[in-house]
């Protein structure tokens, strides 16, 4: 049983497990601080929070339905994945596709309720994410495919508050590096154990092109640049002030934390470092940011 996993019987468990439900707390805190940026220079609206909230859940609902309907065989050949809902005959291809269409649906919907520039920029957006599926297939950095999916959130909340690009134009560029870089740098950790899988089919990855001394480097490398994207943050936000930054330094020692977890030979506290920690920083860090808003 992957970790993570909602027990119990029904289609609600069947569908939160096909997507991974839990899994939300890893961006949308992210998406929150996106927001809460744009909030020093425009007012923000409960509905305007729904709606980010809602074209969040709803895209990465498709994003994570599609990837699983595409990596099917995949996860049958799979030991650690081949209890997922649709090879495990859970749920049918069709029943999958459905409710990828329905929250695609949802997705493109909100953003059109929000502006005319999110409206404009969904659909793109929409195909990135699905897109992803794909990447495993022919390159080894998926990883920062993936990673570029997730930075969409904090950029896509902090246009549906602003409803234009931000001022310094490097701030968002910024803000979507840091999160690219986090999430490339835990998935390239996640994939390690799948190392002498992915190279019997046939499959691209950080690890089984590098081996995982070289993963390891490389999701250092990632952890790392992501740090300094978030200093650059705040030095291109001149309104954020030292609970940012605490934020900040907070940030890199649970990263420090997360690597000092996997070793090169260890793959046993993988989880822990997934699921635990990564869920943890994007809370933790929201709470900084929104604290020097409510309180500075």
């Amino acid at each position: 049983m992957e970790g993570q996993h909602i027990r119990g019987r029904g289609r609600l468990a069947d569908y939160s497990n096909l997507v991974k439900l839990p899994h939300t707390v890893f961006a949308l805190p992210f998406a929150m601080v996106g927001a809460t940026l744009a909030s020093y220079q425009f007012r923000v609206t409960a509905r305007e929070i729904g709606l980010i909230l809602l074209a969040f859940t709803a895209a990465r609902f498709a994003a994570m339905g599609f990837n699983r309907i595409v990596d099917r065989g995949i996860d049958a050949n799979n030991p650690r994945t081949k209890m997922r809902e649709i090879p495990a005959g859970k749920l049918t291809v069709g029943q999958a596709t459905a409710a990828v269409v329905v929250a695609s649906a949802v997705f493109l919907g909100s953003a059109a309720m929000l502006n005319r520039f999110c409206l404009t920029l969904a659909p793109f957006a929409l195909a990135w994410v699905l897109f992803y599926s794909y990447t495993k297939r022919f390159t080894r950095f998926a990883h920062l495919v993936l990673g570029l999916a997730l930075a969409i959130a904090p950029v896509g909340a902090y246009l549906a508050v602003a409803g234009h690009w931000s001022r310094p134009p490097g701030l968002l560029v910024a803000l979507a590096g840091a999160v690219l870089c986090w999430v490339a740098g835990f998935d390239i950790l996640y994939s390690m154990q799948d190392i002498d899988f992915d190279r019997s089919q046939g499959l691209h990855s950080i690890p089984a092109a590098l081996g995982a001394r070289g993963a390891l480097w490389f999701s250092r490398a990632l952890h790392a640049a992501c740090v300094l994207l978030f200093l650059l943050v705040g030095r291109l936000t001149p309104s954020l002030g030292p609970a940012y930054f605490a934020g900040v330094g907070v940030i890199a020692a649970m990263l420090i934390y997360e690597q000092s977890l996997v070793k090169e030979n260890d793959f046993s506290r993988i989880n822990a470092a997934f699921f635990n920690i990564n869920g943890a920083i994007s809370v933790v860090f929201f709470l900084f940011v929104l604290g020097e808003r409510l309180f500075a």
